[in-house]
């Protein structure tokens, strides 16, 4: 992480309520979402049913998401999350490349990573800026800002609540 976007998730070191990723993603939650693409247009919405699990032994977590995009097409995705210190993590599925890195501060959830999307029939590579933000116990507004080659394609917005 560089050093600008550690000052920018230091920023929420003292805003509660702290956010636990083991505890707030343990469980199920729902989630909803959108992507909006470089010009405000809204591309893409979808649904996602999620399934956490932490296992302290291991310091992993977890995540199986299965989403229903708009168009009627499903997607399964399992994360893996490994705590590596007392706010940091390491993270994987199938189509990121290399390790995803994020770090919490206070209310806040930072990580970065590069994914390979299917578009147009074959895979490419875009990077994504990812922040989520504990609102309370039940509800996180997660903002990810997706680039290639450093040009801003679009921005995702997703709302994870506990049911």
């Amino acid at each position: 992480m560089d050093r600008k976007e550690h000052m920018s998730i230091d920023r929420y070191k003292n805003i509660k309520p702290k956010l636990n990723l083991e505890d707030y993603f343990s469980g199920k939650l729902l989630a909803w979402g959108l992507f909006e693409d470089v010009f405000g247009i809204i591309r893409k919405k979808f649904t996602c049913k999620i399934s956490g699990d932490w296992n302290s032994k291991t310091k992993t977590l977890t995540i199986v998401e299965d989403f229903i995009y708009d168009d009627g097409i499903k997607e399964n995705r399992v994360w893996k999350l490994i705590k590596t210190d007392n706010d940091s993590y390491e993270g994987s599925t199938e189509n990121v490349v290399g390790v995803a890195k994020g770090y919490t501060r206070g209310n806040a959830f930072y990580w970065k990573y590069s994914f390979e999307l299917p578009l147009y029939g074959r895979k490419t590579k875009v990077n994504f800026n990812d922040y989520m933000y504990l609102q309370d116990s039940n509800v996180i507004i997660n903002k990810a800002k997706m680039s290639k080659f450093g040009i801003k394609l679009g921005t995702v917005y997703l709302f994870f609540k506990k049911p």
